[in-house]
């Protein structure tokens, strides 16, 4: 069956602030003027207005914010492991761009900001991995985001260690996390995801515990290279467009720690 990339979402009002334009013509007398030149200064006018009102619609459209959600687990019993790379990549992005995520709302850790001139949520789910859906959906549903401009954040350990993938859609992959997203949307599958590479377990390591490990020194330094290149990736995501930051991220070559 063929899954559509639609998704309704309900008419609430959005809180950002939204810039207007307007632009003061200079006053003119009419009472001198003849009957055509009276038509020709009215439909001049009403011609105005039409552009005027086409441009604020498009300033409307353009200030819906990004939603950048990273997946994990709350708690300290879970901090810094595998599973919760997804939370680190959105604390990069907060210290980074000065965005507080102090706030708790829609059952997560909730930032809103800027970086540069474009409106962004950041939030980390606080349900636990597997029902991450509830939180997502809620503030998608609430701020009537469009699903290409929700970026989603999360572990895989079917990419090596530290590397990391873009790609504008695509099915959960057995992340229970991303299932939860994906059934919250509907079924919908079209919005773009950043997985970061958390390698195989060794051995007959269980997966499961595999994800709760945390990092040994040698993989911390290599992941805080590729958190890095995460923060530019979404920088490059929102100023210029999801090739050009799925071309970096790609294509992007392992940083080799020296010294």
């Amino acid at each position: 069956m063929k899954i559509g990339c639609c998704f309704p979402v309900a008419s609430m009002k959005f809180l950002f602030p939204v810039w207007r334009f307007s632009s003061s013509r200079p006053y003119m007398s009419l009472s001198s003027s003849s009957p055509s030149r009276i038509m020709s200064i009215q439909n001049s006018s009403s011609s105005s207005v039409s552009i005027s009102t086409s441009t604020e619609s498009k300033e409307k459209k353009e200030t819906l914010p990004w939603l950048i959600v990273g997946l994990g687990n709350p708690g300290k019993k879970f901090s810094a492991t595998r599973h919760n790379v997804g939370f680190e990549m959105v604390d990069t992005i907060a210290e980074a761009e000065g965005i507080s995520m102090s706030s708790v709302s829609f059952k997560a850790l909730f930032g809103k900001g800027f970086i540069s001139d474009v409106p962004v949520i950041l939030a980390k789910p606080q349900t636990f991995m597997n029902s991450s859906g509830e939180s997502v959906g809620a503030i998608v549903s609430y701020y009537k985001i469009p699903l290409k401009q929700v970026l989603v954040i999360f572990d895989d350990m079917d990419l090596p260690f530290a590397k990391l993938r873009l790609l504008p859609k695509g099915g959960h992959g057995g992340h229970n996390g991303m299932k939860s997203v994906i059934n919250h949307f509907k079924g919908n599958v079209c919005f773009p995801r950043l997985r970061i590479g958390i390698g195989r377990p060794p051995g007959k390591l269980d997966p499961v515990a595999f994800v709760l490990r945390t990092f040994t020194k040698q993989e911390r330094e290599e992941l805080n290279f590729t958190l890095q290149d995460g923060l530019e990736a979404v920088r490059i995501l929102l100023f210029d467009g999801f090739d050009k930051s799925a071309n970096f991220v790609n294509s992007a070559k392992k940083i080799e720690q020296t010294g």
